[in-house]
């Protein structure tokens, strides 16, 4: 085993506790367990004095700041819908709802307002914004729309864009010769191996979504890079694209170890081809982005 492998697996905790161990395998992202720590999108208007606490309480537990928290907050009710487009947000309402102060919701709106959630102008104030304005691509709103009312459009749009995207960095991947690169995907392959054997699913996803940065990267082209977040993105959420990553299978795995065989090899055909049969592991994904069919 490489040395990069053998850290990963020594330094993760058992798969039941949920938890990490430090080091190497602390880079690496991996998906959430589905509402452990997320409690439903709050109504606005509800009178429940609690309410801000409680969103504080469970966005805590993310590790994240005041901002971040009220982010998270707001984003959910936005993407959500409970509220709708043209919603006007009154910061001083907005502070005391969520016990935090003007500071802490001006810094908030203002990230709301980059992802295009929210539109801040002079004598208008801060309003949502349609659907059609928001960054969708922003890998918050990914997450949002992934666990909200949207979560059906959500995985079927991620499905399409991957079968888009990692297929054409599959088949670009395979004309680099990086070594350093080519082996690290071996790595990851030799990674998910153990995991899969082990029954540890966190260190499999976490490999896997290295694996697919790196195949990205690796195909040379800065535009599609620039993608590589929505694919990390889809990675993990729960309750993601169904695809062959979307669970530790023997059939992902061997998938994987096709992908890295064809880039070791220079094949960029067979790359291009073992990506779509992995993006297709599952009836659910057929139905969505059909398979070429046989002339």
């Amino acid at each position: 085993m490489s040395t990069l492998a053998h850290t990963m697996m020594t330094a993760a905790r058992p798969a039941e506790s949920g938890l990490a161990g430090p080091g190497e395998l602390d880079r690496y992202p991996y998906a959430e367990s589905p509402g452990a720590d997320r409690v439903g999108p709050p109504s606005w208007d509800a009178p429940d004095a609690e309410l801000g606490r409680v969103g504080r309480r469970a966005a805590g537990s993310r590790g994240r700041g005041l901002h971040g928290q009220l982010v998270q907050q707001l984003g959910q009710m936005i993407v959500s819908g409970d509220l709708g487009a043209d919603r006007p947000l009154v910061p001083e309402e907005i502070g005391q709802r969520f016990e935090v102060s003007r500071t802490v919701v001006r810094e908030s709106l203002r990230v709301l307002e980059a992802k295009g959630l929210v539109s801040a102008r002079p004598n208008v104030g801060t309003r949502v914004r349609p659907v059609s304005d928001w960054n969708l691509l922003d890998p918050d709103i990914i997450e949002w729309r992934a666990f909200g009312p949207q979560r059906d459009d959500q995985r079927r749009e991620l499905s399409e864009l991957r079968w888009t995207i990692e297929p054409l960095a599959a088949r670009l991947a395979a004309g680099h010769g990086r070594e350093d690169v080519q082996q690290r995907l071996t790595d990851m392959v030799e990674i998910m191996g153990h995991a899969l054997a082990q029954g540890d699913g966190i260190t499999f996803s976490r490999a896997d979504a290295e694996f697919h940065s790196l195949l990205i990267q690796l195909a040379g082209n800065r535009m599609l890079e620039h993608l590589s977040g929505i694919v990390s993105a889809a990675l993990q959420v729960s309750g993601g694209p169904v695809s062959g990553c979307d669970r530790p299978t023997e059939a992902s795995l061997a998938h994987h170890a096709k992908i890295a065989d064809a880039l070791a090899s220079g094949d960029s055909n067979a790359a291009e081809s073992a990506m779509r049969q992995l993006l297709t592991g599952h009836p659910e994904v057929e139905r969505v982005v059909p398979a070429p069919r046989e002339h």
